[in-house]
């Protein structure tokens, strides 16, 4: 092999490579003094490498171990990946000098290693097997993502087990003083008083439902698509004593048949259901809403409104057929479904807070966290958890309640001059 593994991968870098990149052939590149390294282990980490180039392959390779970062710990890799995003452009060669390259590096490495375990199908093979956000299919990638394992779950997002972003009322609040901020407020635009009633869908682990219940006084009942969210959330209930106002199901929103509800939540499931569904997600929880009865819808939002699907890593390995908007789209659909919107909110900054805090459990936790999942799975948690901090804080995604009301009989519902429910 006249040309070394480093020595192509610094050819192909625009501006050099901002880490120190060591390969299995014993060749390196890159500052010599560097805070972060890479490491490619073997020939197969290679082969990932060339046959999906970009993020897609390295993520291969990194998940199954063949490729390693240095100077970051795997359950927080936050300052490698900004370092990376920011300095990294590779070029594409030329015909002739991609054949050389090739040649030089071994023609058989062209053949791509089957894909870690942790990869879902992708998304031509998921048309293939299923209608896109059918109950079935929909189910099917619910499971990949939240049936991992609920310790681990609990390791990560801690006691709350709230897997959705928190409101920091102080930069340096703890994460459960976060999360009980976040469903509080959610409790406060929505009104609730002690003998409402309240269903909250995809109602993950029972966060809302149990602390509607707990801290208001409110009848509520929460629907899961995850059979181990909701056999967490009802040993939950029954732990704190909550049955006698607190239901967790095991069914799809769209199975909800019961109506006169007083308000509906929606915490981090509009990412899941399809753009093109919007509208009739809308209007099945208008129907659920008795008239004046408030919805709040909170979810990851676009800075802009143009379709654009996620990016291969994040829909192979955490959110298959997850879909984002912007905020505009969202709010036109609530609209459109006979919603009044009455207000809206960006809590960016708030989600990259949220990340912050669960890679720094994943890291205190890493070695029960290995031992529940796999070190593939728990790497492939890190990398999406800190990857999806710097989204946040750079604006490249977003966060947005909206709420929203149903009309009354006689015309629109009442609602208050000014917004109740800031402190």
């Amino acid at each position: 092999m006249s040309t070394t593994i480093a020595d192509a991968f610094a050819t192909l870098m625009r501006g050099g490579m901002p880490v120190r990149f060591t390969a299995y052939d014993g060749s390196e590149t890159g500052p010599a003094g560097a805070a972060i390294g890479l490491h490619l282990h073997n020939e197969r980490g290679l082969a990932y490498l060339l046959t999906a180039p970009g993020d897609l392959g390295m993520a291969r390779a990194y998940v199954m171990g063949d490729l390693d970062l240095s100077g970051v710990h795997p359950g927080d890799p936050y300052d490698a990946l900004l370092l990376l995003k920011d300095n990294v452009r590779f070029r594409m060669p030329p015909p002739a000098e991609a054949l050389a390259l090739v040649r030089d590096l071994g023609l058989g490495r062209l053949r791509p290693p089957p894909p870690p375990p942790q990869e879902h199908l992708p998304r031509w093979r998921r048309a293939v097997e299923g209608v896109r956000h059918s109950m079935a299919r929909d189910a099917e990638v619910i499971a990949h993502h939240y049936d991992v394992s609920n310790r681990f779950y609990e390791l990560v997002l801690g006691p709350s087990m709230a897997y959705t972003c928190a409101v920091f009322e102080e930069p340096d609040a703890t994460l459960e003083e976060a999360q009980a901020a976040k469903f509080d407020l959610i409790c406060r635009k929505l009104a609730l008083e002690p003998g409402q009633w309240l269903l909250d869908v995809g109602c993950g682990w029972g966060g809302m439902v149990r602390h509607a219940a707990r801290e208001h006084g409110v009848r509520s009942l929460g629907v899961t698509l995850s059979l181990q969210q909701a056999e967490w959330a009802k040993a939950a209930i029954d732990r704190e004593g909550l049955g006698d106002l607190a239901e967790v199901r095991h069914l799809d929103y769209r199975d909800v048949v019961e109506d006169g509800f007083d308000a509906v939540s929606s915490i981090g499931l509009t990412e899941h259901i399809g753009v093109r569904n919007h509208a009739a997600y809308f209007a099945h929880l208008r129907d659920r809403l008795k008239p004046g009865g408030r919805l709040l819808n909170h979810c990851i939002t676009r800075p802009h409104n143009r379709r654009q699907e996620t990016g291969a890593f994040i829909d192979r390995y955490v959110f298959p057929d997850g879909e984002l908007i912007g905020s505009g789209s969202v709010i036109r659909a609530a609209q459109d479904a006979g919603l009044e919107v009455q207000h809206t909110e960006n809590l960016r900054q708030h989600y990259a807070l949220t990340l912050a805090q669960w890679c720094h459990n994943l890291e205190v936790g890493w070695d029960e966290c290995v031992a529940e999942v796999g070190e593939s799975t728990a790497r492939v948690w890190g990398l999406y958890m800190a990857g999806s901090r710097i989204g946040f804080e750079r604006g490249e995604i977003e966060l947005h309640h909206v709420l929203a009301t149903r009309a009354e009989e006689t015309g629109p519902a009442a609602f208050p001059l000014r917004p109740d429910w800031t402190p």
